[in-house]
C-alpha cells in the first residue's frame, strides 16, 4: 500500500486538537519532505525516524516520501510526531498492517536506535484523547503521567519495535499505570510565625475563600513568612482541579507527580517581564499565573514590579482565564490563581515608624504607591497593615496556633461554599452575589456607609460582600451579620492609601 494514515494530537494552548499524518510513498528519486506547518524540531524528525527505522530492524523504503500532518493551518512542534511519522512510513511500505494503525492514537519521540523518549503535554493530549474512542499509545514516562486521568486507554511503549509488535499482534503493549505519587511537600506551618494576630486572621479568610491580599507593612514584618505559610492552610485539590493544574505543568514539561494533588506555589521575581508573568511567545507557553492555577501566586515587593506587567493582572483576577494574542497565533490558558502580595509602605520601608527612621519625602511616598492603579486594587479583596513586631514579642515563644487547627476550619468553610454554590466565594459572578451574600438591614445599611465615606467602587462593593460570606461561613453562620460586614470592611481601608 502506497499510502497510510496515523493519528497523533498537536497542542495549541491546554487544547489538544487532532492530528492526521499521512504518508504516502511514490516512485522516484528517493526523498522524505513532510508538509503540514511543520517547525523546525518536526523537520528534524526526518533523520530521526530514518535512523529509528532502520536501527529497529526495519528497512527505510527508498522512494519519494511525502508526510502529511492536516489540519494544514495548525502549527506543529515539538518531536511528538516522530512515532507516528515512522509508522505511517512502516505501514504505507507494507512492513506492519495500516488497517491496524485506525484504532490508536500516537505520540513519542524517537531516539537514533529507536527507543521512545518522553514529551512535553501528554497530560493535555489525554484530557482529549477519548472523544475519538481510540486508544493512545505514549512513551513509558509520558504513559505514565497521562494514565493520571482516569482513562484505561493510555498504553505505555519504550521502543518503535514494541509498538510494532503490538500492531502486528505478537506482543501486546501493558496498560498504563498512573504516576505514583511520593511524600507530601514539607510546608511551613503557621505556629512558627510570632505575634501578628490580624495578619493570621486575615490569612484563615484568604485561604477560606481564596480571595486576594495585599500585606502592607516594614521589613521583616513577617510578609513573606506569612505567606510561606498560607498553602499549610487550604485542601489538596481535588481529582478535577488537580488534573487541570497538573495539565499546565505538563505543557512546560515540569510534571512532578510527587505534586500531584498540591496546590502549586509560585514567586516570580519582581524582574519578571509580562511574558513570564501572564505566558507568551511562539508558540505561546504558559506563564506564571497560569502554572499557580488552583493554587497561590506570590508577588514580593509588589510595587518594585513594573506598572505595565502588574496592570495585564487585572484581566485574570477577573475571569480566571489569560488570552494570548499575536499576529498568527491565538491561546487560552487558565489562570484561576490566588494572588498574595507584599509591600513596603514607602520606598525605604519604615513610612510610620515610632522612631522615626523614614526619610521619604511625600512625593517619593506618593510616587511609589501610585505604581498600583486603583482598578489594580480595587481588584484585591484583602488589604491589611503587617506592623514591625516589637522586642518582647520577638523574645516569647511561639504559641499561636498550628496550620493543621486553622487548616480544618478552612475546609469545612469550603465544604459549605461548595454546598451551597459548587465554587469558593472569590469566584461568584454577579448574580450569585446577590443570591448568595444577602445582608441583614444593619449589615446594609453600615456597608452603604462605608461606601459613601470610603468611596468604594461597585467591584468593591461585591468584593466585601464575598469577604464578609467567608467571614460568615468560618463562623458557622447562614446569614451575614452586621460583625461579619464590619470585619469585611476594615480589610479595604488601606485600599485607598
Amino acid at each position: 500500500m502506497a499510502l497510510a494514515v496515523a493519528h497523533s494530537r498537536g497542542l495549541d494552548g491546554l487544547n489538544a486538537p487532532p492530528v492526521v499524518v499521512e504518508a504516502h510513498l511514490a516512485s522516484g528519486l528517493p526523498s522524505f519532505t513532510l508538509v503540514g506547518l511543520p517547525d523546525t524540531e518536526v523537520k528534524e524528525a526526518r533523520d530521526r525516524v530514518r535512523a529509528a527505522i532502520v536501527n529497529s530492524g526495519f528497512e527505510f523504503p527508498q522512494k519519494r516520501i511525502t508526510v502529511n500532518l492536516a489540519p494544514a493551518d495548525l502549527p506543529k512542534e515539538s518531536g511528538r510526531f516522530d512515532l507516528p511519522i515512522a509508522l505511517g512510513i512502516l505501514a504505507a511500505s507494507g512492513q506492519i498492517p495500516a488497517p491496524a494503525l485506525a484504532d490508536y492514537e500516537f505520540a513519542g519521540e524517537l531516539s537514533l536506535s529507536g527507543e521512545l523518549r518522553p514529551v512535553r503535554g501528554a497530560l493535555a493530549m489525554a484530557l482529549q484523547t477519548g472523544d475519538g474512542g481510540k486508544a493512545f499509545i505514549l512513551p513509558e514516562e509520558s504513559a505514565r503521567e497521562a494514565a493520571l486521568t482516569g482513562s484505561t486507554h493510555i498504553l505505555a511503549a519504550r521502543s518503535l519495535l514494541g509498538v510494532c509488535a503490538h500492531l502486528t499482534n505478537r506482543e501486546a503493549l501493558p496498560a498504563a499505570e498512573g504516576a505514583v505519587a511520593g511524600s507530601r511537600p514539607a510546608v511551613a506551618d503557621l505556629s512558627d510565625v510570632r505575634g501578628q494576630a490580624q495578619a493570621k486572621r486575615v490569612l484563615e479568610i484568604a485561604a477560606a475563600g481564596s480571595h486576594s491580599l495585599l500585606m502592607i507593612g516594614p521589613p521583616g514584618s513577617g510578609k513573606s513568612m506569612l505567606a510561606a505559610r498560607l498553602p499549610g492552610l487550604m485542601p489538596d485539590l481535588d481529582g478535577e482541579a488537580a488534573r487541570a493544574s497538573a495539565a499546565v505543568w505538563s505543557l512546560v514539561g515540569q510534571f512532578r507527580p510527587e505534586a500531584f494533588g498540591v496546590r502549586p506555589y509560585r514567586q516570580p521575581h519582581h524582574t519578571a517581564s509580562a511574558v513570564a508573568l501572564v505566558g507568551g511567545g511562539n508558540p505561546p507557553r504558559p506563564g506564571e499565573i497560569s502554572l499557580a492555577h488552583h493554587g497561590i501566586l506570590f508577588l514580593d515587593e509588589l510595587p518594585e514590579f513594573d506598572r505595565k506587567v502588574l496592570e495585564t493582572l487585572r484581566e485574570p483576577l477577573e475571569s480566571g482565564r489569560i488570552h494570548i494574542a499575536r499576529a498568527a497565533r491565538h491561546a487560552e490558558f487558565p489562570a484561576e490563581f490566588q494572588l498574595i502580595a507584599a509591600m513596603n509602605p514607602c520606598p525605604c520601608g519604615f513610612h510610620g515608624a515610632p522612631d522615626g527612621k523614614c526619610r521619604c519625602t511625600p512625593d517619593q511616598i506618593a510616587r511609589y504607591r501610585g505604581k498600583l492603579s486603583g482598578p489594580f486594587l480595587d481588584r484585591i479583596d484583602l488589604i491589611i497593615e503587617v506592623p514591625a513586631l516589637p522586642p518582647d514579642a520577638l523574645a516569647g515563644k511561639s504559641e499561636g496556633e498550628a496550620s493543621a487547627a486553622v487548616r480544618s476550619r478552612v475546609e469545612a468553610a469550603h465544604a459549605r461554599q461548595q454546598a451551597r454554590q459548587r465554587k469558593l466565594n472569590a469566584r461568584l459572578g454577579t448574580q450569585e452575589v446577590d443570591r448568595c451574600c444577602q445582608l441583614d438591614a444593619v449589615g446594609s445599611k453600615l456597608l452603604q456607609q462605608a461606601t459613601t465615606q470610603l468611596d468604594l467602587s461597585a467591584r468593591a462593593w461585591h468584593r466585601i460582600l464575598k469577604v464578609a460570606r467567608t467571614i460568615a461561613d468560618l463562623a458557622g453562620s447562614e446569614e451575614i451579620g452586621a460583625p461579619h460586614v464590619a470585619e469585611a470592611i476594615q480589610y479595604r481601608r488601606f485600599a485607598r492609601g
